[in-house]
């Protein structure tokens, strides 16, 4: 069983390898170029395909990996908003995913960029390696007693949902479905009663029709003033355009994002030396209450080893031809 390993980073290789002994029927060679119509014939000879969130899996790519003989895309992540899965099942390609691999990973990361925009922690650690111990520009607001809203409470919004009830807060949620593991703590209300309610606003819903461009400027005005914003699950959650004039309203005491709409060509690669002269990122970047990070809700030792893991067990299901929950249809 062969896999191609497409935009493989150092540490794909060192956690998929550590687990590779316990799957002595599969072969990885891995490349660093990112899945996209251009690179998708390189796979021909290979079985399988592993992608991230950041590669082309549309139509053109498929149409190709198939005529390569490719039999299975192996997304190494939960999100698959990047494929198009009409497509894959027409020609034949089995689609599997890693549903949940670490939920509390992301959900740490992403109480952490709220307590680092509440708590303005990058301006102060720059301001004390400069040897400015002024408190200008550095209050911030008690989490403790007040409303944390999250919307989508599968396992990573259940996992915030848990943390925020550590730091004192009321939790408030809403979901399509409710979690009944989270019965005892968390009250399901409408969108836009949690959107008034909150002061922390957390997303950890899928990307879908209904929840494309969930946060705008409408949805925005219904928030308090001096909300927290945090999104680690998909950037075309948020109207960024809106985002912005938002925090230039002041609706805004923070905004936290690990994932944003523009992010696709700029994760996991170094643009330190380019003008990015039309970029939104460069136009959230110049607020003072805006934390960005580059999609790492993921990025821990736990993290990986999981990842590592399912992926290549989705890989003997794939070729032994057993249909899983990872299944994408």
């Amino acid at each position: 069983m062969k896999l191609l390993f497409y935009a493989a980073k150092v540490y794909d290789k060192k956690s998929f390898g550590l687990v590779l002994e316990r799957f002595p029927g599969v072969e990885i060679e891995y490349i660093d170029h990112e899945l996209e119509p251009r690179t998708a014939p390189i796979a021909k000879g290979f079985d399988a395909v592993c992608a991230f969130v950041s590669a082309n899996v549309g139509a053109e790519t498929l149409d190709i990996l198939k005529e390569c003989g490719v039999k299975a895309v192996l997304m190494r992540c939960a999100g698959f908003n990047n494929v198009d899965v009409a497509r894959a099942k027409e020609l034949g390609i089995v689609v599997k995913r890693v549903p949940a691999y670490s939920p509390e990973s992301v959900a740490e990361l992403a109480m952490a960029l709220a307590m680092a925009v509440n708590r303005r922690l990058y301006k102060a650690y720059n301001k004390v390696r400069e040897n400015d111990y002024t408190l200008k520009g550095l209050r911030g607001v008690l989490f403790y007693g007040k409303t944390a809203g999250i919307v989508g409470t599968g396992k990573i919004g259940a996992a915030m949902a848990r943390i925020c009830r550590g730091f004192g807060m009321r939790v408030i949620a809403y979901d399509v479905y409710q979690n009944p593991a989270l019965a005892d703590f968390v009250e399901y209300v409408s969108l836009d009663e949690l959107l008034a309610q909150s002061d922390l606003i957390s997303l950890h819903c899928p990307l879908m029709d209904s929840t494309y461009h969930m946060i705008n400027l409408e949805s925005i005005k219904k928030m308090k003033d001096g909300v927290i914003l945090v999104n680690t699950s998909r950037g075309a959650l948020v109207d960024t355009d809106e985002l912005i004039q938002g925090i230039r309203m002041n609706k805004f005491l923070g905004v936290g994002l690990d994932v944003y709409e523009e992010e696709t060509g700029n994760v996991y690669e170094d643009r330190s030396d380019e003008i990015m002269e039309h970029s939104v990122t460069a136009r959230l970047l110049s607020f003072p209450n805006v934390m960005i990070t580059s999609h790492q809700g993921f990025y821990t030792m736990e993290a990986l080893a999981a990842i590592a893991e399912i992926t290549l067990q989705n890989m003997v299901d794939a070729m032994e031809g057993k249909e899983t929950p990872n299944d994408v249809k």
